[in-house]
């Protein structure tokens, strides 16, 4: 179990937050979050339907998963709501978001709050300008957003037939020459494979400076030109000559364990690990980032303006902060995802939590993945995955 209520409560510097948090507990009891969230992977909806039974137990508040296969599919429906006067009592609750949807919704006055700054966990953040649990794909959250999981990108290889993995989008180039057909990534059109162009396309510019603006024509021009150079030569040594492309990560990952190809990716450091505790990788697979670092960035949930259930969504994304649930999430056999808390925050007991997860050959230490390269303006990926489009599949 989590602190009891009235112990953490003893642990927030302002009465007023206190008080104020007592309230929204009351006002939250009984209700249903409705959540939607990515339903893409079953460890985090697992993870989420766990969280339900917990919250029902200890707050009376559940939480009803609507999964997505695409964020914006949400958006929309707030969107809609708005256009129809709903200004209550609207169908979204709580979205996980990121980038793109997040700057479109902010922009366009649909999101409840600033909320961060009331939750009791959020104590544990380091809340710095600028950082990264306050900034999502360069833009300022100001508090419309609280932090749940951190993600990094990473390339997964088989070490029983890849002895020396390229570290390098050059080196990756010279690899897939050398092994033709041996490596592939997911489509463009889903996240995975458009997270990779991105990675490639952090690595490759000219000025990865320019990329945290939103890109002028002039700009995309210069910046993504060696990134098609570079893709114009990879793209005849992946599988099937890069005529066809797996449709997501997950097939990707059945591939690589089916032996057709030697590499997966994923923007999960920790995916491969649980992959192999349940049987899905052999353990010869390894995970690892470029050696230059690779992008990352941390998941949100944020309220829509119109929500019927704000206090509850508030005390569910005050409860993924909790560090205890944030230790279990980042166990390789429940979740897997790296914690989003600032471990200088941490308290002894909270500290060895996290020192005592079980740990994997496939699973690589924070020193090991080396720096995290921030994410470009998300316009940058609007405008890739449209390009990329346009170059090769028209």
């Amino acid at each position: 179990m989590r602190l009891p209520l009235l112990a953490a409560l003893s642990l927030v510097a302002a009465p007023a937050l206190a008080a104020g948090w007592e309230d929204t507990l009351a006002a939250a009891k009984g209700q249903t979050v409705y959540w939607h969230a990515w339903g893409g992977d079953d460890r985090t909806n697992s993870f989420i339907e766990w969280a339900s039974s917990e919250l029902e137990a200890e707050y009376g508040v559940t939480i009803a998963q609507v999964k997505l296969s695409d964020t914006a599919e949400a958006v929309t429906r707030v969107v809609a709501e708005k256009a129809a006067g709903q200004t209550e009592g609207g169908a979204v609750d709580l979205i996980w978001i990121n980038g793109g949807n997040f700057l479109s919704m902010k922009e366009q006055g649909l999101l409840y709050g600033p909320f961060l700054n009331e939750l009791p966990n959020a104590r544990y953040l380091d809340l710095t300008e600028g950082g990264a649990a306050v900034t999502d794909f360069t833009i300022p959250t100001e508090g419309y957003e609280s932090p749940w999981r951190l993600a990094r990108f990473v390339l997964t290889y088989d070490s029983a037939r890849v002895t020396e993995p390229p570290h390098s989008m050059a080196e990756l180039l010279a690899w897939s020459a050398a092994h033709p057909g041996r490596f592939t990534h997911p489509s463009v059109s889903n996240f995975m494979g458009a997270t990779f162009l991105k990675q490639a396309l952090v690595e490759l510019a000219r000025d990865p400076s320019t990329l945290a603006s939103p890109p002028t024509e002039e700009a995309f021009s210069a910046e993504t030109e060696p990134l098609w150079v570079w893709y114009d030569a990879l793209r005849p040594t992946l599988w099937r000559e890069g005529k066809a492309f797996p449709e997501n990560e997950s097939i990707q990952q059945q591939m690589l364990n089916d032996g057709e190809v030697d590499f997966t990716m994923a923007f999960d450091p920790a995916a491969a690990a649980a992959a192999v505790e349940k049987g899905l990788l052999p353990d010869s697979v390894r995970s690892y980032a470029p050696t230059a670092g690779s992008i990352g960035n941390i998941s949100f949930v944020a309220i829509p303006f119109n929500a019927a259930h704000k206090e509850a969504a508030m005390v569910v994304a005050n409860f993924l902060l909790d560090p205890e649930v944030q230790a279990r999430a980042q166990d390789i056999r429940v979740l897997g995802s790296y914690s989003v808390l600032d471990p200088a925050r941490l308290d002894t007991a909270e500290t060895a939590a996290f020192a005592a997860l079980p740990g994997s050959a496939a699973l690589p230490s924070n020193a090991a993945l080396g720096r995290t390269l921030p994410e470009p303006h998300p316009g940058w990926m609007t405008r890739i995955a449209e390009e990329w489009a346009r170059r090769y599949t028209e």
